[in-house]
């Protein structure tokens, strides 16, 4: 099988970018579909508006409906044929723009994913997650082509909550060691060929970045700035992650998190939080030396991170719910079984276990 590296058309990143986004949707189609939230809408939505009163392209809004699942999507898909749409805009969070890359796929239409946030590695990829109406998730849509446009706009993404680029870092945290995963097991990676020597050096470079900006960048949004170490982290989250993890490969991080999605106690967690813990457990099924053990889990301690069960808001731990954890990230359409070696629930189940007791014990020192 050859190897693969996939990419969207272009990727922006600078302030104030949103004003400009009429101009850029002009040059891929003559009627945009807005999937923004109500809230999105409250702040932005004006700023929108004038952008795309200035050029000769029409913007249509849609609130969505909050979760990227089956029916949502057909709705808008309705949407679309209705205003007679040639375009999909996401803008706002990772299933606002995995819901406007499977509408544009099934609507045969150009997509641009606008990011006010950095918590997910979703905006690049040619990957929707689709989940039911109640949040769990339910299957991997891969898609034959990645967003036309990703555009960053720093000024917007420095003034979300904190805890939301911290759930970007999360997410992000697992692409190197996802990738790491599949290089040893040869496995497909979702741009589906093998892995490139340029997917794994972006891996290691988002992880790099992490090590190096990640609590230099949240001190600096804590205090209201968007400073260098912000702009890196924003294009670790996004970019490097979105490249790596989709031509790099997905392995236990996010299996573990898809199985998570089974507890409701765990559904106010972000995505990135849940994934943070995913990379955790499968550190702990590798069996990794002690110190890149200690080094992930104190990073995360550091950023705020969850590294137990606790705080990702299961009350009472027991092995039944692991085991339904486990038995869901083992599903045979996910991705656990890119691990280099045999996995099953057991053994999930005991490195979930396994995971929250280190985590106990470091919170403790």
């Amino acid at each position: 099988m050859s190897k693969v590296l996939i990419s969207p058309g272009k990727y922006l990143q600078g302030a104030g970018e949103m004003k400009n986004i009429g101009t850029y949707a002009a040059g891929y189609g003559k009627k945009a579909l807005i999937l923004i939230s109500n809230g999105g809408y409250k702040r932005i939505g004006a700023e929108i508006e004038e952008s795309f009163a200035k050029t000769d392209c029409k913007a249509v809004f849609d609130y969505f409906g909050g979760e990227c699942s089956k029916n949502e999507i057909n709705r808008l898909r309705g949407v679309m044929d209705e205003q007679g749409c040639d375009l999909v805009i996401g803008i706002g969070g990772g299933k606002i723009f995995d819901t406007a890359k499977a509408v544009a796929y099934y609507c045969k239409t150009p997509v641009v994913i606008c990011p006010t946030i950095a918590s997910t590695d979703a905006p690049c990829s040619a990957l929707s997650v689709i989940y039911t109406d109640e949040g769990v998730f339910e299957e991997y849509l891969f898609l034959p082509a990645n967003p036309n446009l990703v555009l960053m706009d720093t000024d917007i993404i420095a003034k979300s909550p904190v805890r939301l680029t911290v759930s970007g870092i999360g997410d992000a945290l697992a692409t190197y060691f996802e990738a790491r995963a599949c290089q040893r097991s040869d496995a497909t990676t979702c741009a589906g060929g093998k892995i490139t020597c340029a997917a794994m050096a972006l891996a290691r470079l988002c992880f790099d970045t992490l090590m190096e900006e990640g609590l230099k960048a949240k001190l600096a949004l804590e205090a209201g700035v968007c400073t260098p170490s912000v702009e890196k982290i924003i294009e670790a989250n996004t970019l490097l992650s979105g490249l790596g993890f989709e031509s790099g490969g997905l392995a236990g991080a996010h299996a573990i998190h898809n199985g998570l999605t089974v507890l409701e106690e765990c559904h106010h967690m972000y995505h990135g939080e849940k994934v943070a813990f995913g990379t955790i457990t499968q550190l702990v099924l590798e069996d990794v030396p002690l110190e890149e053990l200690e080094e992930i889990i104190g990073f995360c301690v550091e950023l705020g991170l969850p590294v137990t069960l606790g705080e990702l808001g299961v009350k009472e731990v027991t092995r039944e719910k692991m085991m339904a954890v486990a038995e869901a990230a083992c599903a045979e359409n996910d991705t656990l079984h890119n691990m280099p070696f045999e996995v099953t629930p057991e053994k999930v189940c005991a490195a979930l276990l396994a995971a929250d007791a280190y985590g106990r014990y470091y919170l403790s020192d």
